[in-house]
């Protein structure tokens, strides 16, 4: 077996909610995810919200994390393996 190190690079993240849904609009463009949930938003009745992925459609729920990849491509990520994963930069 061989072992990689994951290269450090800094990714830009928006954390699912209600608060910051219109902040995550803009941050993923309309143009990535489905009008209506572009109009609906969150579902109300299962709080998830569907993500068009490379790897295909990928459902995020509240407290996950949407990463913008190295590619420009969006995907949602748990919250626990967010925080495992990456750390906060100063700008």
């Amino acid at each position: 077996m061989f072992k990689f190190r994951k290269k450090p690079v800094v990714i830009e993240a928006v954390q699912l909610s209600e608060k910051h849904l219109m902040t995550l609009f803009d941050f993923i463009g309309e143009e990535k995810n489905y009008p209506e949930c572009k109009i609906a938003g969150i579902n109300p009745a299962t709080g998830k919200f569907t993500i068009k992925t490379l790897e295909g459609d990928m459902i995020a729920e509240v407290g996950d994390w949407i990463i913008k990849g190295v590619n420009g491509e969006f995907y949602p990520c748990k919250p626990d393996i967010f925080g495992k994963t990456y750390e906060a930069v100063n700008d």
